[in-house]
């Protein structure tokens, strides 16, 4: 019996790797196409048909175009936070780690992570006066980037590297602005010099916000 029951639980562990690998191939081919395309230039067939994968299986997984696309958005978020966030874990509150934390965020645009730039930024405005599930998606991921570089720039404040009469939201709304300005230059233009543009515009506003001690610490890193 015992035996009996370990091949059934090897069988079904295998069909749900192979579930999880076909969801991971998906997912990695509808995050670059929206990238590009936008979120509504993904569907179940074209999928199924890019991957040579059958289309009830690609349906069984995911059930509707609206859930591939919020299974792509889901997706998203985990990249950008294993490229933008997860680099910072070591990295002490301060004006250095704000500074590493856009200096992460130029890079996974300018690297192409996704085919067509950030994510994000191409996703945003294809739905951002559609109400639904998905534009609740977007707005969530956008809101919770915001509130993260908000965070970390009121961590760096607490630590004295940025002046206490800091306007977090409003130093925030800027270097999240000269982000994607560069991003929105270089896909649409190919101008990769938009991002040396962006970094030395956060750079200067870094140093004006920054107490002697913040001022020090950027010079030393």
């Amino acid at each position: 019996m015992s035996g009996g029951t370990g091949g059934t639980g090897t069988k079904t562990d295998g069909r749900v790797e192979r579930g999880n690998q076909t969801r991971r191939l998906v997912l990695g081919r509808t995050m670059d196409i929206a990238s590009v395309e936008g979120l509504e230039g993904l569907s179940l067939g074209r999928i199924a048909t890019e991957l040579s994968l059958s289309k009830s299986g690609v349906f069984a997984l995911f059930g509707s175009k609206e859930e591939l696309q919020l299974a792509t958005v889901r997706a998203a978020v985990s990249v950008f936070s294993h490229r933008v966030v997860a680099p910072l874990r070591d990295v002490p509150p301060g004006a250095v780690r704000v500074r590493e934390l856009c200096g992460n965020w130029l890079a996974y645009s300018a690297e192409r992570v996704f085919e067509g730039g950030c994510f994000f930024y191409a996703v945003s405005a294809e739905f951002d006066a559609r109400p639904g599930p998905v534009h609740d998606a977007v707005a969530r991921a956008r809101h919770d980037w915001t509130a993260y570089m908000e965070e970390t720039l009121s961590e760096a404040r607490a630590a004295g590297e940025l002046v206490a009469d800091l306007d977090v939201e409003q130093l925030a709304f800027e270097v999240i602005a000269l982000m994607e300005a560069a991003n929105a230059h270089s896909v649409l233009f190919g101008a990769p010099e938009a991002y040396g543009r962006a970094e030395r515009g956060i750079a200067a506003r870094l140093r004006a916000a920054a107490t002697d001690r913040g001022r020090e610490a950027l010079a030393a890193a």
